[in-house]
C-alpha cells in the first residue's frame, strides 16, 4: 500500500467504499491471526509520572491530581486474577515512575511469572536501557510504548523531551527488539496540528518497524493541560485529521492491512467514544485483542490519562461476563494462552 492509497483511504466517506475497507481488514484479520479474541488484563500499577505531556491528566504538572502506586501484593492479586479470568497476558502498565524502581519490579515479574502461565507486557514509559534489560531478564514478554506521531516537531510540542532520555522513541523500540521483547507501539489520532500526511506515514511505519503490536486511539485531552486548555492550534481544516470514531476504524482496519499479523487492540478509548458497540466494531474492522481492565477499584478513577473512561466502576468478574458475551455474539471465540504473533510474510 502505498503512501498515497494510506491518505485516500484516510479521507474516504463514501460508505460504500468504507465497507469495502472494512471487509478487507476483516478478513485479513482472520486470514492472518484467526478469529479469537485475546483478552490481555490490563493492570495501572502507578499514575506518578515525570513527564509534561500535553495531553495526559497524570503529567507531573497535574497538581489536582490524587497520586497512588501499587504494593507488590496488590500487583499480584491481580495477576492471579486475570490468570483465574482465563486471560493469556498481564499488561502492566504506569506513568513514567522511576519510583518503581529497577529490582522492585524484576522482583514482581518473577513472582508472576512463579505463580502464574501469563504472558507479562510492560508499558511503562521511557526507561533506562539497563532497566529494561533487567526486567527481560526477570521474564517479562513485552513491551508497549507509542510514538504518537512520526511528525519530529509535533511530537516535540506535545511530549517535552528531558535531559538525559532516549533521543526518540524509535531508537528506544529498536532497543527492545534487541532486547527480546516483542515491541508494541502506536498512535493517537487527531493530535492538533496532525495532518493526513503526518498520520500516513504513521501508518506505513508500522510495517517499517515490524511491530508485534498495534494501539491506536482517538486524541483525548485532559482538560488540566495544555491541549486540553486548547493552548495549541490545530492544522489548517483541509489539513487537520479529526479525532473522530470513524477515523479511529479507518486507522485499525488500515493497521490490519499494512502488518496483517500483528495483535491490533479495540482499545478503551474507543468504548469511551461509543460504549454500545466501538469495541465490537473494533474488532469487526481489523482487531483481535481486547484489554479489561483489572485495576483495583479504589485506584482506577486515578488513572485518568483522559476524562470519561469507559468502565471504571464496573467489577472484573462483571466486565469479563459482559466482554465474552459481546465476543460471541461477534461470531468469534475467546482464545487461551498468552497470543503471541505468529509472524507470516508481507
Amino acid at each position: 500500500m502505498t503512501h498515497a492509497e494510506v491518505v485516500a483511504w484516510l479521507r474516504e466517506e463514501d460508505e460504500g467504499r468504507l465497507g469495502e475497507l472494512w471487509q478487507r481488514a476483516d478478513e485479513v484479520r482472520s486470514r492472518h491471526v484467526g478469529d479469537a479474541v485475546h483478552l490481555r488484563g490490563l493492570v495501572e500499577i502507578s499514575n506518578h509520572c515525570v513527564r509534561r505531556c500535553a495531553y495526559c491528566g497524570i503529567n507531573v504538572g497535574n497538581r489536582e491530581l490524587v497520586r497512588y502506586r501499587m504494593e507488590a501484593e496488590e500487583v499480584l492479586e491481580c495477576a492471579r486474577l486475570a490468570s483465574g479470568l482465563g486471560h493469556g497476558t498481564v499488561v502492566l502498565q504506569s506513568g513514567e515512575d522511576y519510583g518503581i524502581t529497577r529490582r522492585w519490579l524484576a522482583d514482581v515479574i518473577r513472582q508472576v511469572k512463579a505463580q502464574t502461565p501469563l504472558a507479562v507486557t510492560l508499558s511503562l514509559g521511557e526507561r533506562p536501557l539497563d532497566d529494561l534489560a533487567a526486567w527481560r531478564d526477570a521474564g517479562a514478554n513485552r513491551y508497549l510504548l507509542r510514538f504518537e506521531t512520526s511528525d519530529a516537531e509535533l511530537y516535540e510540542r506535545i511530549h517535552p523531551p528531558l535531559p538525559g532520555r532516549w533521543p526518540d522513541r524509535f531508537s528506544l523500540l529498536r532497543a527492545l527488539r534487541d532486547l527480546g521483547y516483542e515491541p508494541g507501539s502506536g498512535v493517537m489520532i487527531g493530535i492538533p496540528g496532525q495532518s493526513w500526511d503526518s498520520l500516513a506515514r504513521d501508518i506505513l511505519l508500522f510495517r517499517e518497524l515490524d511491530l508485534d503490536m498495534i494501539g491506536v486511539g482517538p486524541f483525548l485531552p485532559h482538560p488540566a493541560t495544555v491541549l486540553g486548555r486548547g493552548e495549541l492550534p490545530p492544522a489548517p481544516p483541509e489539513r487537520q485529521v479529526p479525532n473522530t470514531e470513524l477515523m479511529t476504524y479507518k486507522v485499525i482496519a488500515l493497521a490490519r492491512l499494512v502488518r496483517p499479523d500483528a495483535n491490533i487492540p479495540a482499545t478503551t478509548a474507543l468504548a469511551t467514544l461509543n460504549l454500545a458497540s466501538g469495541r465490537e466494531l473494533g474488532l469487526s474492522r481489523g482487531a483481535n485483542v481486547v484489554m479489561p481492565n483489572l485495576t483495583p477499584a479504589r485506584y482506577r478513577a486515578l488513572y485518568e490519562i483522559y476524562p470519561g473512561k469507559a468502565c471504571l466502576r464496573e467489577a472484573p468478574s462483571e466486565c469479563e461476563v459482559c466482554l465474552r458475551e459481546r465476543i460471541l455474539r461477534l461470531g468469534r471465540t475467546v482464545a487461551s494462552g498468552p497470543g503471541g504473533r505468529t509472524r507470516a510474510e508481507t
